[in-house]
């Protein structure tokens, strides 16, 4: 009979080991009473009736998960690679368990097919220059589809988003074109500026006969610092007119 206390008591020691858990404060204990959900317990110290009922361990922390390289081809046709990564917990246990199989496969592949989809509904440029908007748009839309698995999907970033060598060089020509055109405008509107300013000390001029002549000594005076040439320079009949009325 002694050789069997040994035995006995590392039963009893097994079933206390199954009975008594001890849950963290991120963790949470769903319980199946002979394969019906019954609750969810934790954290703490809870009891499981061996062989009664038995227990699936969720974790509530952060999740995060590295989208892997997608191909995308953009609403204007352009083949990228992109690349994401995704934060995303677990608010009801319950549904986590009983709803999906596996929930973070589960929403690992959801991630990488709305990925593709939203992505390809817009250009390249929208792709490069509003990754915040696109950002929103994913983690709205994974939220929407995870909620009846009892996920919340907080944030989504886009890390990369990589071009060929080709696509590379064409998108530097454009932006050098672009500014190529910039630069033109903007010396065509300062040309129309000194043109307009031309015409209004035109016309200033024109109503004051000795504005003009003034203006005209004025650039006599600036041509003969020019000691390296000769300059012959016309003299007006009005300066002329002008001079003899003085006599």
């Amino acid at each position: 009979m002694d050789m069997f206390w040994p035995v006995i008591l590392f039963f009893v020691i097994g079933i206390l080991f199954y009975t008594f858990r001890i849950l963290r404060e991120y963790e949470r204990g769903v319980i199946f009473f002979l394969g019906r959900f019954q609750k969810v317990k934790g954290p703490g110290l809870i009891i499981v009736v061996p062989g009664i009922q038995q227990m699936v361990k969720v974790d509530l922390r952060t999740l995060v998960y590295d989208v892997p390289t997608q191909d995308v081809i953009s609403r204007d046709n352009v083949s990228v690679k992109v690349s994401a990564v995704i934060y995303f917990r677990v608010v009801d246990p319950e549904r986590a368990i009983i709803n999906v199989e596996d929930f973070f496969e589960a929403t690992a592949q959801l991630a990488q097919t709305t990925l593709r989809s939203i992505l390809g509904q817009h250009e390249l440029d929208d792709m490069l220059a509003q990754r915040d908007k696109l950002n929103q748009g994913i983690q709205v839309l994974l939220d929407e589809q995870t909620e009846s698995w009892g996920i919340k999907v907080i944030n989504v970033e886009i890390k990369h988003v990589d071009l060929d060598e080709s696509m590379i060089r064409a998108i530097a020509k454009q932006a050098e074109a672009e500014r190529e055109r910039r630069a033109k405008v903007i010396h065509a509107e300062g040309e129309m500026q000194a043109s307009a300013k031309l015409l209004e000390a035109a016309e200033t001029l024109s109503r004051q006969s000795q504005a003009l002549q003034l203006r005209y000594m004025q650039t006599l005076t600036e041509l003969s610092r020019d000691r390296s040439s000769m300059i012959v320079f016309p003299l007006p009949i009005d300066l002329l007119e002008s001079l003899i009325k003085k006599d």
